[in-house]
């Protein structure tokens, strides 16, 4: 007689709290947490010592805490935008070829426990840890600007910030989402972390010089327009937003623009038509500043299911006996 397999939202449970558990109890968190901590604060202290000359001319002195930026460091935003994938990746690169390489998944999915139960449930568990961290910066870097700044923020500031958390998290999310379809595909830990590591270099750094290169190659340069100086054409921003936007690091970018800095009101090349009316440098209301960026945050939501569905998809073809 066959033996009866729980319900999978028991496996993903027993996974879940295991994992979780190891992450928040591990060395390489730990690492991960002090360099977010150190280069976070740093960032934000720099901030502080420049924004207390303006506490009573800047509505939005809070929002000024994540942007504002002096060198030699960049602002706190920069710093996440560069911390978190790695962060990301170390947490997931090993999670699926560690326990194949240690001879225990097959134990493991022995056990009452379906293997989409197994991969949420690491992948959850990663999520979670990302979720801790990026939280407690979060209300660290308010405490700070509370206790240094001496002005409690407002309601929208709040808001606003708590949306850049949300989309942090999504941004996390889909790294993770790459590592763990990396450790899927790869036996090899160190071929993994590798592989997952030059993608976002890849997307991050080294995307945006392809992208000139495409927009140049379909729109080769007008000799008439480099002699008399003018700027490129519609169809060659429209090509350069729309390639630009196929990094994650893009619409992060972007997500945050048009929440920490509410007088945004277009991420993208726009009309003289369109400004029309409009008072320069008046801020946008949270719900307008919201439909700007939701594009952005949707399209980081729906590149971590389809990775993530990748990663189901090839583990569950994966041999996984010993």
């Amino acid at each position: 007689m066959a033996r009866r397999r729980g319900s999978p939202f028991t496996g993903v449970s027993i996974v879940f709290l295991k994992e979780f558990a190891d992450h928040l109890g591990g060395a390489r968190m730990l690492v991960l947490e002090w360099l977010m901590l150190l280069t976070g604060i740093g960032a934000v202290y720099t901030a502080i010592q420049d924004l207390r000359t303006t506490t009573s001319q800047d509505p939005f002195l809070f929002l000024d805490l994540f942007t504002h930026s002096r060198d030699p460091l960049p602002s706190f935003v920069s710093v996440l935008a560069f911390l978190i994938p790695l962060m990301a990746i170390g947490l997931g690169f090993d999670g699926i070829n560690s326990e194949m390489n240690r001879r225990t998944l097959s134990r493991v999915l022995a056990q009452p426990i379906y293997r989409d139960a197994l991969l949420l449930g690491k992948f959850l568990a990663g999520l979670a840890t990302l979720a801790v961290a990026l939280i407690t910066l979060w209300l660290l870097i308010i405490g700070l600007g509370l206790v240094t700044l001496g002005v409690p923020p407002n309601g929208e500031e709040v808001m606003r910030s708590a949306g850049f958390l949300v989309v942090a998290i999504f941004y996390g999310g889909l790294w993770l989402a790459v590592a763990l379809l990396c450790s899927v595909l790869f036996r090899s830990a160190a071929t993994s972390a590798l592989v997952a590591l030059g993608l976002w270099l890849l997307v991050s750094v080294l995307w945006p010089l392809i992208v000139h290169f495409i927009v140049a190659a379909v729109y080769p340069p007008d000799p008439l327009q480099i002699l008399f100086g003018g700027g490129p054409s519609y169809g060659q921003l429209e090509l350069q937003q729309a390639l630009s936007r196929l990094s994650p690091s893009t619409l992060f970018g972007e997500s945050m623009l048009g929440l920490l800095h509410p007088a945004t009101r277009a991420l993208g090349p726009i009309f003289i038509e369109q400004l029309q009316g409009a008072v320069m440098g008046a801020p946008l209301p949270l719900g307008q500043s919201l439909l700007l960026v939701w594009p952005q945050a949707t399209g980081l939501v729906a590149g971590t299911i389809v990775l993530f569905v990748i990663a189901y998809i090839a583990f569950q073809r994966r041999e996984v006996r010993a």
